[in-house]
């Protein structure tokens, strides 16, 4: 056998390297659904957090949907290189810290990030290796029907929020995987996830995050 193979046979018998999966999508396609069944699925992935200068709402904590800082710490961490993306949006300030995404990446666990389509763009050039994760609705139709029931948006803002979607099927080549929401299928979604993962894990050439 020959030094070349020797090679190859350790390399494929190493541990497969940790994901950064960026899962995007519609507004109203039940991101935050999939993110709660993910983190009580028992799996080791690391759920990044934000960090945000806006107010908690009712029932946020912290830590677990945002961590709320000031502006003046927000400014902190722009000078001192700790956000690895942010963005200004209706007046306050967005961002996710860098570190502890590489800490949970060096100890061998999944990181995910749950982003709009714009930062996924953002996240593709950033990050090329990141596996992104497009999740989506059967039509326009049933996103609309789905945005309706939750009754948390005036008109006007239901009509932004479906051109907006419309605007993001443009965006769709930037993804390397397709989810789609289906009524009741919540688990099906799920296991399309870890079906993803599975399947990078089994990459010949795996992808190597750096930060």
């Amino acid at each position: 056998m020959t030094p070349k193979n020797l090679d190859r046979f350790a390399a494929i018998s190493r541990p497969p390297r940790p994901l950064l999966i960026v899962l995007s999508g519609f507004s109203g396609a039940g991101k935050d659904t999939l993110l709660e069944r993910l983190r009580n699925s028992g799996l080791p992935f690391y759920f990044s957090v934000s960090a945000t200068t806006r107010a908690p709402r009712p029932g946020e904590k912290e830590g677990y949907d945002y961590h709320f800082v000031s502006k003046e710490k927000f400014q902190e961490m722009i000078n001192t290189r700790q956000l690895l993306e942010w963005a200004s949006v209706y007046g306050n300030f967005y961002g996710r810290p860098k570190e502890p995404i590489r800490q949970a990446l060096e100890q061998g666990k999944d990181v995910i990030v749950r982003i709009d389509v714009q930062g996924a763009a953002a996240y593709k050039k950033l990050l090329p290796q990141a596996v992104l994760v497009f999740l989506g609705t059967v039509s326009l139709e049933e996103l609309e029907k789905r945005l309706r029931k939750r009754r948390t948006e005036s008109a006007a803002e239901l009509e932004l929020r479906l051109k907006t979607a419309a605007e993001e099927m443009d965006q769709l080549d930037i993804f390397d995987y397709v989810i789609i929401n289906r009524e009741n299928e919540i688990e099906k979604m799920v296991a399309d996830v870890k079906a993803i993962i599975a399947a990078e894990k089994c990459r010949v050439a795996q992808r190597k995050i750096v930060l």
